[in-house]
């Protein structure tokens, strides 16, 4: 699809502008990952609604999950690069609205305009790697990427935090701006020869989807929160999403050209690959909700100290994403998956010997452990899924495997939730609750991130053999090759 033929890899190449493009896009959605919860009591000083601010977070990532999967289908059918100057348009207005919010309602329907651009972004940038990358060149090219998440991490909170402290709490989303237009300007050196065919966008189909997609994500995301879990509204909304999702596959029987593809579901390789992805999602959101709040509550440390137990985490996953390729181009996807894995597992193990007088280096270093296995499983999974995809249907694929951690990452929110809010309820607020409370609750947390664990050494296992090796994916479509 890119006309791009360098083979040089790096900034100073022909397609050095490209990577640098779809770095800065992708830093968007990575800083916005972390900057946001330090702004919070500033926001809510000003604009009030304490009890409405979680769903800052809750709307922007409904947003985001339910549209990748309509994202990855239209970027096969108009091309990459449309979808992503326009996911980065609506994450750079939904900035604004931010910014000049007037009140807290406003600013979370804002920060929805945020999340469908993110939705575009995401998928986009790993299916334009993969359209201009060979799967040896991507090798490197992920050390790239992988930089991303980790400057990210480190940048967000300290903008955050300068922001708040010494200008103004709205400059968390001006500065977003630069990034922005600096990525859009080089995004212009992208050049596509995207084939012009007869193909349609199903518009039923997408609506259909996201609608019913938003519904159950909301359900999972706000169940037991917003409303207790058996309540009109989230009959109403697991009721409805599940509805028009069966009516979503009604109708997909019924359309040549359908949003997701049939063979999306029958490939061994697209199955195993999209649950590793809603595992490492449920995984990965277990430790960031509750590993900062025990190790403030249970071991008493101060906030800064339970943050650096958590960076541990975003530190050890790009260090092992950007060393993965060299991994498997030599042994393969599905044995660098087991490793990683593997290591995963060790890693939650570790963290459930936590308890009173556990040092917070000690899980710190099990955070970490665990972020090494999730760069060594994550990111050479999603390389092979999208190997086995024809390039018309790799937007399709990218879309689908990120939609599935997505999908993870609510069910884990619902479910982890669950388990802390019935422990802890009619006790009082979550902060002012004895270690004696929220010790238990939280190591059942733990317990069932390392069920997460095991469940993902299980799927990599299950991986086909024709993933075991990267020169042996074809083009053929994942159907054909399952």
């Amino acid at each position: 699809m890119a006309t791009t033929t360098s083979t040089g890899v790096g900034f100073r190449s022909e397609r050095g502008p490209i990577l640098a493009s779809t770095m800065l896009a992708t830093s968007l959605v990575a800083i916005d990952a972390t900057i946001l919860a330090t702004a919070i009591p500033a926001i809510v000083t000003e604009l009030g609604g304490l009890t409405q601010a979680p769903w800052l977070f809750s709307v922007y990532l409904l947003a985001q999950a339910a549209t990748v999967p309509v994202y990855g289908k239209l970027a096969d059918v108009v091309g990459r690069k449309p979808i992503m100057v326009a996911g980065v348009l609506l994450f750079l207005l939904g900035s604004v609205l931010c910014a000049v919010a007037p009140s807290m309602v406003v600013l979370i329907l804002a920060r929805g305009v945020q999340g469908l651009g993110a939705g575009a972004v995401q998928p986009m940038a790993q299916t334009i790697v993969a359209d201009v990358y060979s799967i040896a060149e991507r090798a490197k090219v992920q050390g790239y990427m992988a930089s991303v998440w980790a400057i990210s991490s480190v940048v967000g909170p300290t903008l955050g935090g300068v922001f708040t402290t010494y200008l103004d709490w709205r400059w968390i989303f001006w500065v977003n701006l630069p990034l922005g237009a600096i990525a859009l300007l080089l995004m212009r050196r992208f050049r596509e020869n995207h084939e012009r065919t007869s193909r349609r966008i199903d518009i039923l189909g997408s609506a259909l989807l996201t609608a019913g997609s938003a519904a159950a994500i909301l359900f999972l995301l706000e169940g037991g929160v917003s409303w207790e879990w058996l309540s009109t509204p989230s009959v109403a909304l697991i009721g409805g999403g599940l509805l028009l999702l069966a009516v979503f596959a009604i109708a997909q029987r019924f359309v040549a050209d359908t949003v997701l593809p049939g063979w999306l579901f029958a490939s061994r390789l697209l199955n195993t690959t999209n649950a590793i992805s809603l595992l490492v999602g449920a995984l990965l959101i277990g430790l960031t909700a509750y590993v900062p709040i025990f190790a403030q509550t249970v071991l008493g440390q101060d906030p800064l100290i339970a943050g650096f137990a958590l960076a541990a985490l975003t530190l050890g996953w790009p260090i092992a994403a950007s060393q993965a390729g060299n991994v498997y181009l030599r042994i393969g996807f599905k044995a660098t998956g087991l490793i990683g894995a593997s290591i995963a597992v060790v890693g939650t193990l570790l963290l459930n010997l936590a308890g009173h007088g556990t040092s917070v280096l000690a899980i710190a270093g099990a955070c970490f452990a665990i972020g090494l296995g999730m760069g060594l499983v994550a990111t050479p999974t999603l390389i092979a899924a999208q190997a086995s995809a024809e390039t018309g249907t790799r937007g399709v694929v990218t879309g689908a495997n990120m939609f599935a951690r997505s999908l993870g990452s609510a069910f884990g929110v619902a479910i982890y939730g669950a388990v802390v809010n019935t422990a802890i309820a009619g006790a009082g607020e979550l902060e002012d609750l004895p270690a004696s409370v929220l010790a238990p609750p939280l190591q059942q947390v733990f317990i069932g991130v390392a069920i997460a664990a095991v469940l993902l050494l299980a799927f990599v296992l299950l991986m086909p053999r024709g993933s075991r090796q990267p020169h042996l994916a074809t083009t053929q479509p994942p159907a054909e090759q399952a």
